[in-house]
C-alpha cells in the first residue's frame, strides 16, 4: 500500500482558538484539508481544499506539523499542517461551502478539541507553535 499524504490548514482567532470544521460524512470534526493529488505539492493541496470547502483564497503559511500517521484500514499517511493564519472578520463573513463537504465551522479552545476530534488530531494540534515546524509520529513529538 503506498503513502498517502494529506495536507490542511491551521487557522486561529485573536484569542488563540482553532478552527474546526464538520464534514457532513463523518462524526469527527476536522481541519480544513485533505488528500494531496497526483503532481500536487501538499501547500497546493492545503490552498486548493481550503478553497473548494471555504470559498477562501489563501496565502498559505510555513509548516507548523509534519506528521507520521499509521492507519490499520487506510495506510500510513504523512499529514501537514500548515499555518493559516489568523481568520478576520471579513474572511468569517466571507466562508461559503462550496462543494458541500462541510456542513458548519466553529472555534475551539485548545483545552476543548477531545471533545469535537480524535485524539490524534487533538494531540497533532496542540503540537503546533506558530514560527516552528515540528515533526510527530502519531502525534508524539520524535526524539
Amino acid at each position: 500500500m503506498a503513502l498517502l499524504v494529506a495536507a490542511g490548514a491551521l487557522f486561529r482567532d485573536a484569542g488563540g482558538r482553532f478552527m474546526l470544521v464538520k464534514p457532513h460524512y463523518k462524526p469527527e470534526w476536522d481541519i480544513p484539508g485533505g488528500m494531496v493529488e497526483e503532481g500536487e505539492t501538499p501547500s497546493e493541496a492545503c490552498a486548493r481544499e481550503v478553497a473548494e470547502e471555504l470559498g477562501l483564497t489563501i496565502a498559505v503559511g510555513p509548516a507548523l506539523v509534519i506528521d507520521w500517521a499509521p492507519h490499520p484500514a487506510q495506510g500510513d499517511k504523512l499529514l501537514f499542517v500548515f499555518d493559516g493564519g489568523l481568520l478576520t472578520e471579513a474572511d468569517r463573513s466571507a466562508i461559503r461551502f462550496v462543494d458541500g463537504e462541510i456542513t458548519e465551522w466553529a472555534f475551539v479552545a485548545p483545552d476543548n478539541l477531545d471533545d469535537y476530534t480524535v485524539a490524534r488530531l487533538s494531540r497533532r494540534l496542540r503540537a503546533a507553535v506558530p514560527g516552528e515546524t515540528r515533526y510527530l509520529e502519531h502525534g508524539v513529538p520524535c526524539g
